[in-house]
């Protein structure tokens, strides 16, 4: 007999390895997504009542893909008819001929790029793709991508049924798409992707500032992608993506303190950021460089964030931060992907090296565009300007539309910290020299 812990590790660590692998296969040669999920999902419970008894397989992504195969099977014998059409028998005998070992299938990469490619088709909504990924590629639970995207576990089901039925009736291909849409469409990849990683790392509307899982989720797929776009023009970019998540995840546990309240950049203890995940991320980002350069392709949007995270991850402490390496970045990431919200990144980071009235005079115009009405870090990164200048009323009014905004009550715990450093007969000596990085939450 084997414990119940140790099968339930196991499974867990197979579903993240062989999850994609198994569904896309069975989605290629079925051609029914619905049928591919559910008989994986019956592999896994197959798993959860024979593993204890016989033992964990040596093999587990051979055992699960025999499980899933045989299920599929025996699911589309009972649905035909004696009088099968030609289609029919050819799906069964390609299914009866797959080979069940890892890596023994050729098609098997190809497979998962088409899959992922799928998940992210343009023709569906935003929250769609991220959701569909989630549940076909890195095989989480409805349950699961529901408690992640704080809705109910019914509403992420019909989410996912519209998904499905929009990739069927609108006749969105099972394919990679062709060359001439490969760079577009596999933008939108790393769009989700990074999309995934943000909800996971700045958690909206919970409690806690990180879902722990959703941060491992969209590291986990953006490895894979690297791995599925090996030489292609794109691989420099999801290097560059996966640099830039390892970077902001390396101080995973610093970002907030033993009560849960959040601790800023500046402040945070940086003898325990994670090196490992630093020195991998330096390494990512001097590799997604180099092919860049061979390649002749100039950085791109997520190289260049990560070459400023690695300004902030380098520097032994604070004040020692190149923050006009840091704004000069931004302003080439401003020329490439303009954004209201890179323009005020970069005010804050001239704030940071030319002053506090620099900073303001760039924030002002942002104020006047009103194109970030809403958007709680522009009035934070404002009062902390103004309290730098020992402007405090001002200040004060600034913190509390910046917490009447904020989307996590982390967040406006930090910010109600704030007010009351500045509201009226506190000291005017509380951290007077502090300032945000807002592309970082207030961190």
């Amino acid at each position: 007999m084997t414990g119940q812990v140790e099968v339930q590790t196991a499974i867990e660590m197979a579903s993240a390895a062989e999850t994609a692998r198994i569904t896309a296969t069975l989605i290629r040669i079925t051609g029914d997504w619905s049928l591919a999920e559910d008989c994986l999902q019956d592999a896994f419970a197959r798993a959860l009542v024979d593993w204890p008894v016989r033992g964990i397989p040596t093999n587990r992504g051979a055992w699960l893909t025999t499980v899933a195969k045989n299920r599929a099977i025996d699911r589309l014998r009972s649905a035909a008819s004696e009088k099968r059409a030609m289609r029919e028998l050819a799906i069964l005998t390609e299914l009866e001929e797959l080979p069940e070992e890892p890596g023994t299938d050729p098609a098997a990469d190809d497979d998962r790029l088409r899959l992922i490619y799928t998940c992210c088709h343009p023709a569906l909504p935003l929250d769609a793709r991220v959701a569909l990924t989630l549940r076909t590629v890195a095989g989480l639970t409805t349950g699961e991508i529901a408690r992640a995207f704080l809705v109910s576990e019914a509403t992420m089901s019909k989410r996912l049924v519209r998904a499905r039925a929009k990739i069927r009736n609108s006749g969105i291909p099972y394919r990679v798409p062709p060359p001439e849409l490969i760079s577009e469409r596999t933008a939108g990849i790393l769009a989700v992707l990074y999309l995934m990683f943000n909800e996971g790392y700045s958690a909206t509307g919970d409690s806690t500032l990180i879902r722990e899982p959703l941060v491992r989720e969209a590291i986990r797929l953006t490895r894979l992608l690297i791995v599925l776009l090996d030489n292609s023009p794109q691989e420099p970019e999801a290097i560059g993506l996966l640099a830039l998540m390892l970077f902001h995840h390396a101080r995973r546990a610093t970002r907030t303190d033993a009560a849960g309240d959040l601790v800023t950049l500046e402040e945070q203890d940086r003898s325990s950021w994670d090196r490992a995940a630093i020195a991998e991320a330096m390494a990512l980002l001097a590799d997604a460089e180099q092919l860049g350069i061979s390649r002749r392709s100039p950085p791109g949007t997520y190289s260049l964030q990560a070459a400023i995270a690695a300004c902030h991850m380098t520097a032994p402490d604070a004040g020692s931060t190149d923050f006009g390496r840091v704004a000069a970045l931004y302003d080439h990431l401003g020329q490439i992907a303009p954004s209201p919200v890179i323009e005020l990144n970069r005010a804050v980071a001239v704030a940071m090296s030319q002053g506090p009235e620099a900073g303001l005079a760039l924030i002002e115009p942002l104020e006047r565009a009103r194109a970030l009405d809403g958007y709680y870090l522009l009035p934070a990164a404002k009062a902390d300007l103004l309290r730098r200048l020992g402007r405090r009323t001002e200040a004060h009014s600034e913190y509390q539309r910046a917490q009447e905004l904020a989307p996590s009550e982390v967040e406006r715990r930090y910010l109600g910290k704030r007010l009351a450093e500045t509201a009226p007969g506190a000291s005017s000596a509380v951290n007077q020299n502090k300032c945000p990085k807002p592309g970082e939450g207030e961190e």
